[in-house]
């Protein structure tokens, strides 16, 4: 081929590559569609792994995204976690002006450099390098750099082309060269609506995506990892803090964590195994000395915040965090199963997608996952799952933080997927007495004791640790459609043995009936009115999800003045559908009292889209009928 020709050819395609990366920094080559409902946009992200070996990844990568508002400033997401296993080669972040003219140029020397984890020793070589930018005008472009080698192979990071609502993407690709002896195994998931351009041939995988609209966010819609598309990516060979193993299955995963990384940090001292033993010798059985130990860790231990896969993966040693009396959700996790195995009880290190989420590990796909570790206890009836990062939590209770999902839950015999524990509409229950009474002048003193359970409880537990000044706050935000309340008692118990939490409250609110001439008009629901109604979609898009079902019982005692009768009173309401029931009674004791009995159900459950105006009518009419008025008449006595 003529030497001049071929020179030719090269200028061309490199004015050209130059020339298409510039209109990527000017707004206005920006497809009209992706600038709808979007804060910003992801020109272009580019990511390579480049697995040298089982012992090491090169992995380079170029994200180009511009900033539309203020709004879209949190997506620069321009960092990089490091520590002993990740050497940085390249950092560095260009920023451009709406016209595509480069503005700034920040090194790496330039990023903030912080600790991953305040509050403790143990994780002090855990870091992040961040870019804290100020922007002046939008919109705006920032490319970012990086380059950075891993000597933990396990992490394979999943080609998520879109990573949070409201981001637009033009162009997203992924690579992956691989060598021979090592097998990449690859989970499309949600790109039915999307083209997934793929190529695979032998030690090479690229995924590309190009024009994905932003997504919006609806009320009760799915998760977003449920909707958004991506390709779960990992290696069957890999090496983690130093250890190399090659893992098929799930069993494979879990013995190769719990001998490789868990199994020699038990290293308790005999003195601690001794004082677990003297703590739980008069307790009757495996569940009550499981309590005591538990509740022994929470007034011993602190938390300190490192995500799973900041911190490593191998829990520190049992005794480091005996004697030192903080970790993370791994280390307290592995030393409270240390403590139970000093006293003979069998629990269980597991990993999990934490958060109201509830993400689910893929059970069809043996990866590194979840983001929290928890422990479980099989006991003879039912499994027992402890949240061993809190000092408040109830024993058993775990919360939305990890309910209702599979979990990995790894032993000594390898690991299986199991359900954590599914807090049912029953188990979500709240139950109100409360009883009023109205002056002449149409004020009211109440007095209301309320329970709560399950996920109710869940919601309110956190109120012990209030000041009076903020729980008076509180509690005025609750009932904050009563106008002119003054709160004058707030008892509150946190009754951790039968995981219920109690509340007796006492006010008066100035006001509340409405006179007209001889008659008051007096709202019977004074303490639980449901205020709430979802959102309206003109053009919904995605489906209904409601997560957690629930249950309100309530029951009011209701006086007012001898002068007054019941001129006219609302009728007995029923009402039952997919998403629940509502149900309304009244009952006359005498003729200045009656008993107000409500009781509110939300079933959880998915539906498909069309059913969400329904849905939210529901609400509408529930909060139409906890408005519910009596007219009472005054009487010449």
């Amino acid at each position: 081929m003529n030497f001049k020709f071929c020179v030719n050819i090269y200028v061309l395609f490199t004015t050209m590559l130059v020339f298409g990366q510039e209109n990527l920094h000017q707004v206005n080559t920006i497809p009209p569609e992706l600038l709808e409902k979007s804060n910003a946009v992801i020109r272009l992200n580019e990511v390579t792994y480049n697995m040298e070996s089982v012992q090491k990844m090169h992995v380079q990568g170029k994200r180009i995204i511009t900033i539309l508002n203020a709004h879209g400033d949190k997506h620069i997401d321009a960092f990089m976690h490091y520590d002993g296993n990740i050497k940085i080669k390249d950092l560095k972040v260009l920023v451009y002006d709406a016209h595509g003219n480069l503005i700034d140029k920040i090194k790496e020397s330039d990023f903030k450099d912080v600790s991953a984890v305040s509050g403790g020793t143990l994780y002090s070589d855990s870091r992040v390098k961040y870019l804290s930018h100020t922007a002046i005008n939008y919109p705006y472009t920032i490319e970012f750099i990086y380059d950075f080698t891993d000597e933990n192979t396990a992490f394979i990071r999943s080609f998520v082309p879109v990573n949070d609502f409201l981001v637009s993407v033009e162009k997203s690709s992924y690579t992956v060269n691989y060598p021979r002896d090592i097998t990449i195994k690859t989970k499309e998931k949600n790109f039915d609506d999307f083209n997934l351009e793929k190529e695979e041939v032998e030690g090479i995988i690229h995924f590309e995506v190009k024009n994905i609209k932003a997504f919006k966010d609806e009320a009760y819609s799915p998760e977003f990892f449920d909707m958004a598309p991506m390709v779960l990516v990992t290696s069957t060979e890999f090496q983690l803090e130093g250890v190399q193993t090659k893992v098929e299955t799930w069993n494979d995963f879990g013995n190769w964590m719990y001998h490789d990384l868990i199994k020699d940090t038990h290293d308790l001292s005999e003195a601690t195994k001794a004082k677990i033993k003297a703590l739980v010798k008069d307790e009757p059985n495996d569940y009550s000395k499981a309590k005591k130990i538990y509740e022994y860790v929470q007034n011993k231990t602190r938390y300190i915040g490192v995500q799973v896969g900041i911190g490593g993966w191998k829990p520190f040693n049992a005794s480091e965090v005996d004697a030192l009396g903080y970790g993370d959700c791994k280390g307290l996790t592995n030393y409270t199963l240390a403590l139970l195995q000093a006293a003979g009880i069998k629990s269980n290190y597991t990993v999990v997608y934490a958060k109201a989420s509830q993400r689910s590990f893929e059970n069809d796909f043996v990866s590194m996952q979840g983001n929290h570790v928890i422990l479980n206890i099989p006991m003879e009836n039912e499994d027992v799952w402890l949240e061993c990062t809190s000092q408040k939590l109830p024993f058993g209770f775990i919360g939305d933080f990890t309910d209702d999902r599979d979990v990995l839950v790894i032993s000594p015999e390898g690991a299986e997927i199991k359900h954590t524990k599914k807090y049912t509409v029953e188990d979500n229950l709240q139950t109100i007495k409360a009883n009023y009474v109205v002056s002449n002048e149409g004020a009211i003193d109440v007095n209301i004791h309320v329970v709560s359970e399950g996920i109710q409880y869940d919601d309110k537990y956190m109120l012990e640790t209030e000041t009076e000044r903020d729980l008076d706050k509180a509690y005025k935000e609750r009932w904050g459609y009563i106008n002119r309340i003054s709160i004058d008692e707030m008892h509150i118990e946190n009754n951790k043995t039968d995981v219920q939490f109690i509340e007796n409250i006492h006010f008066q609110a100035g006001n509340y009936a409405k006179k007209i001439g001889d008659r008051m008009l007096l709202t019977l629901n004074t303490v639980n009115r449901n205020t709430h109604i979802p959102d309206r979609y003109r053009n919904r898009i995605w489906p209904l999800k409601v997560k957690r079902g629930f249950k309100d019982v309530d029951e009011i005692e209701i006086k007012w003045p001898a002068e007054y009768k019941i001129e006219a009173m609302p009728k007995a309401i029923t009402i039952e559908n997919k998403f629940g029931s509502y149900k309304t009674a009244i009952e006359t004791i005498d003729e200045n009292t009656l008993i107000y009995k409500r009781e509110f159900i939300i079933k959880d459950g998915a539906f498909p889209k069309e059913d969400y105006d329904a849905f939210r009518n529901f609400h509408k009419e529930v909060s139409k009928q906890d408005n519910a008025k009596v007219a009472l008449i005054k009487t010449n006595l």
